[in-house]
């Protein structure tokens, strides 16, 4: 079947686009939601598994509504800001005013970095926790990578990614006593200008010994919806997510380095992890009944979104009583906590469907007990070829987000086969693709989720076209049935047996994806670019409205793969927040909110200004590692 942009099938836009527009996102919607009361202030919500049938579906309708609501189309945008309010753009660094300082090390030179395509196939022996390793950890993880300047601007870039480079993930280490940092159990809160960390509270030293393995520690998340907001209003509650799957994908990879594994502990609810990180201290925000700006301190709060476990790789026969877990976290909030957080910007605006949002998917305790870590898969190798002479650590912190693409760097079929069998969930050798067994998609406790439509326009021997990578085959019929009959669901020459890659339509697909991207060049200059579908609303049906987040988790998580695979082969990539969410759903022919995109992307060359000068990530000395 032959494709074209002025073709009357699955890649033509301008024959449907009056129709997008009769569909209006509250007719999507339809059935699934129900009315919602919008007074001065939003209670918390009911734990999910309390919840009776009427409030659960009152929690999926507000996650439904969001969704609709901050999609972007042809004609309208989601709502936000009519331009930024640049004198109050958020500090992009939390600090805890009086909170001990307690420096880390500087690793510029880690000379005992495995290559980066090794981490995929097995881990290195473990390393103990120490000064040295944290330091490594979360310099590898969560620090500042390098800083820009141009004029009289300067900026600093990190690790991990950010919508925007506004950075609205905060990290939190709750450790056991480590050698030349602290005699105690402790929380500290990572602060990545100084490279340092803040020490919040001490806690009881039978703690870890009570829950954990030796030589394990926990990393914790949360999201300061501000931040975001402050540039890209209502669909920014999206971007907090996208954020903290690249966050669990950077640390999952650091610590693979290190040989150490990584785990969500999901079984936790949003109070258990409140009260572990100690964002109890944050005062009370009462939402408004619509959007409004002022003076709102009480907007830059700290919304918990999940914790981490850091556990030395090959930890056999371990569980987590979440039960007498959760009875030794209610007792944190008596802890002395330290420091005052400092205020990010002077007047606000607040985009009142994000923070209703936000109390519909806090999570309940969900489990009594959990096994935590299955045993680990290779990610699959083609050859080693594709990739550069480099370590694990040059590649995380080399990583860059491209602002162009050349329009001309093509990639092997090879390649391309090589990068997307990393991003399958369970890795290489014949085990079926549903569960998440390889790195990082390890970290995530649950059924992969998200699939991606790929649109390739250099990838020599591969023809150009539209395809779509399956990563979890449970879903295959379901995409089948949902997705245009006209589709062919072929697998292309080359391919790898694990590798669940289709060939949809051939064609010329460039204009497509620009104008699906918001009109942006950059998903039409690269080797290919793609949109990743997930399967939301039985999600949400089976599991909860908490699921809605990490859904988009998952995204981030196989974005930050893409990033470090495109950096590893020599090019580069970047995340595209801004698509029309309904006109991707049409090309593929997706009705209701059975499968939606979440997250697009785009690998290829990249354009470098060189009217921007890079400088060291942080002045001074450091050590060798």
């Amino acid at each position: 079947m032959p494709l074209s942009y002025h073709s009357r099938i699955p890649l033509s836009l301008h024959r449907h686009h009056h129709r997008f527009l009769r569909h209006s996102t509250a007719a999507v919607a339809g059935k699934l939601l129900v009315s919602m009361s919008m007074s001065s202030s939003a209670p918390s919500s009911p734990p999910e598994s309390l919840a009776r049938p009427q409030e659960r579906e009152e929690l999926l309708s507000q996650v439904l509504k969001y969704h609709n609501q901050t999609k972007h189309s042809f004609t309208n945008y989601a709502r936000g800001p009519h331009g930024l309010d640049w004198a109050n753009q958020p500090n992009p660094f939390r600090r805890y005013v009086s909170a001990p300082l307690l420096p880390l090390l500087h690793h510029e030179n880690d000379r005992n970095s495995p290559p980066y395509f090794s981490v995929f196939d097995s881990l290195p022996s473990p390393e103990p926790i120490s000064k040295t390793t944290i330091s490594q950890f979360f310099y590898n993880s969560l620090a500042l990578s390098a800083r820009k300047s141009t004029g009289f601007s300067t900026w600093s870039l990190r690790v991990n990614p950010s919508s925007g480079n506004l950075h609205p993930t905060e990290a939190y280490i709750i450790s056991p006593p480590v050698d030349s940092l602290s005699e105690h159990a402790f929380v500290a809160h990572y602060a990545p200008k100084e490279h340092a960390l803040e020490l919040r509270a001490q806690i009881p030293s039978g703690f870890f010994k009570s829950f954990f393995p030796d030589n394990s520690f926990l990393i914790g998340f949360s999201s300061i919806f501000w931040r975001e907001a402050w540039k890209y209003g209502e669909r920014a509650f999206r971007y907090c997510n996208h954020d903290v799957g690249h966050a669990i994908a950077a640390v999952a990879m650091a610590s693979s380095g290190l040989g150490w594994d990584v785990r969500v502990l999901d079984g936790l609810g949003y109070e258990e992890l409140e009260k572990l990180m100690g964002l109890h201290i944050f005062p009370e925000f009462n939402i408004p009944s619509r959007p409004v700006k002022g003076r709102m301190p009480e907007i830059e709060f700290e919304h918990p979104d999940c914790v981490l476990l850091v556990i030395p790789n090959g930890t056999s026969d371990f569980e987590v009583d979440y039960k007498e877990l959760r009875l030794a976290i209610s007792q944190f909030p008596n802890l002395e906590w330290k420091g005052k957080p400092n205020l990010l910007s002077k007047d606000h605006v607040c985009w009142d469907i994000i923070y209703r949002t936000a109390e519909a998917v806090k999570k309940p305790l969900t489990m009594t007990k959990g096994t935590v870590f299955e045993p680990y898969r290779s990610g699959g190798m083609i050859s080693g070829s594709s990739y550069k002479e480099f370590s694990l650590s040059e590649v995380v912190r080399k990583r860059r987000s491209a602002v162009d693409m050349d329009g001309f760097t093509v990639m092997s079929r090879e390649t391309f086969y090589q990068i997307l069998l990393h991003c399958m969930p369970s890795g290489y050798g014949g085990q079926k693709q549903c569960s998440q067994l390889a790195l990082p998609f390890r970290a995530l406790p649950w059924a992969c989720e998200v699939h991606a439509v790929l649109f390739v326009h250099r990838v020599v021997g591969l023809p150009n076209g539209l395809y779509f990578l399956v990563r979890n085959e449970d879903h295959l019929d379901e995409l089948r049935k949902a997705t245009r009959p006209e589709f062919k669901w072929v697998k292309p020459d080359g391919c790898p047996d694990d590798l669940l890659l289709y060939e949809l339509a051939q064609g010329d697909c460039q204009e497509l994806s620009k104008r699906l991207s918001c009109h942006q060049d950059i998903a039409s200059d690269g080797c290919f670019s793609l949109g990743m579908v997930a399967r939301v609303e039985p999600t949400l049906c089976e599991k909860g409205a908490w699921m809605y987040p990490r859904l988009f988790w998952e995204t981030g998580v196989l974005g930050q793969v893409l990033y470090l695979e495109a950096h590893a082969v020599g090019i580069s990539a970047t995340g595209i927040g801004c698509f029309f969410d309904d006109p991707v759903h049409e090309v593929l022919g997706l009705r209701g909110l059975k499968f939606q995109s979440l997250y697009h992307f785009t690998v290829g060359g990249p354009v470098v200004d060189k009217r921007i000068m890079s400088l060291p990530a942080y002045p001074g000395p450091s050590i060798d590692a």
